[in-house]
């Protein structure tokens, strides 16, 4: 693997990192099985590049790219709480819908932004090569993003909607609104998803409305890997765990479509991914049961 190839894959495992926090915040903290997400990336893609094609400041376009993401998770929250649709349900009707919001927003299947301003513009004047300075910029965003997430989720209101994912009826029953934390924390999930689809979309110059396919599956791949590498309880860990496992994941993928030993190509993307996520899945298991037969011959 070539050295712009190795930071290739880190700087899309860190913006995917994004998403794995998102897919994180749903799922293993309010227990909200959600496929939202391989819409809400694109939109966020959609929103940043269309404004900034438009003239708009890239940190305004980015900014409103997390609100657009933010509003299709509290679309699917409302579906699950008010209306009673079941969570699975509700973000693929969220999703379906979002293609074709996404092909509204931009007018047409995808949108060039490569000749534009981009948050990343007033950085290229440090003197460092592209595939260096894009990776550092994306880790920066995603530093903030963990403190802040990490901040949140210890506070009262996060510790209370941890609550409500572990249990939402003893939760109620200790006063706690769990409707409104459902809401916050979808918003917020795929709020940071849509941020992870306009970083997507500045640093390779470009939106497309097919990009979210598949988003919730490298999510969940990124999470659970991180889980396997970084098998730590502490919340802060949790996260990093996320991050990590997200560039180890993208390494992963580069590694494989390029070692010419394996013979892999571009187009079988989805089968390293669904290999990688059973071994991922597995490896808890075998050490669990080496465990156990560690501890009986022990005795």
């Amino acid at each position: 693997m070539s050295e712009i190839a190795f930071f290739g894959a880190v700087e899309i495992g860190l913006v995917y990192a994004l998403v794995a926090l998102g897919v994180f915040l749903s799922f293993r903290v309010l227990d909200f099985p959600d496929l939202t997400v391989d819409g809400s990336f694109p939109l966020g893609a959609a929103v940043a590049a269309t404004l900034i094609v438009a003239g708009s400041d890239p940190w305004l376009a980015s900014a409103l790219a997390i609100v657009a993401g933010a509003c299709a998770g509290l679309v699917t929250a409302t579906l699950n709480v008010r209306f009673r649709i079941l969570h699975l349900l509700a973000s693929i009707l969220t999703m379906i819908a979002l293609f074709s919001i996404n092909l509204r927003v931009m007018g047409r299947p995808n949108v060039a932004i490569i000749m534009q301003d981009t948050m990343l513009t007033p950085f290229y004047g440090l003197g460092l090569p592209d595939h260096l300075l894009r990776p550092l910029f994306v880790l920066v965003v995603v530093a903030v993003v963990v403190a802040l997430l990490a901040w949140f989720l210890t506070s009262e209101f996060g510790l209370a909607m941890r609550a409500t994912g572990v249990n939402a009826r003893m939760a109620r029953a200790q006063g706690i609104n769990t409707n409104l934390h459902i809401y916050v924390g979808m918003a917020l999930s795929n709020g940071l998803v849509a941020l992870a689809g306009a970083l997507f979309a500045q640093t390779n110059g470009f939106a497309d409305v097919t990009s979210g396919i598949g988003t919730i599956v490298v999510g969940l791949a990124a999470v659970i890997v991180g889980e396997t590498v970084l098998p730590l309880r502490a919340l802060a860990w949790a996260l990093i765990a996320c991050v990590i496992g997200s560039i180890l994941y993208r390494l992963a993928v580069q590694l494989a479509l390029t070692a010419d030993v394996i013979g892999l190509q571009a187009s079988d993307l989805n089968l390293v991914t669904a290999a990688l996520v059973a071994v991922a899945l597995i490896l808890p298991q075998l050490r669990l049961r080496a465990g156990k037969a560690a501890a009986r011959g022990g005795k």
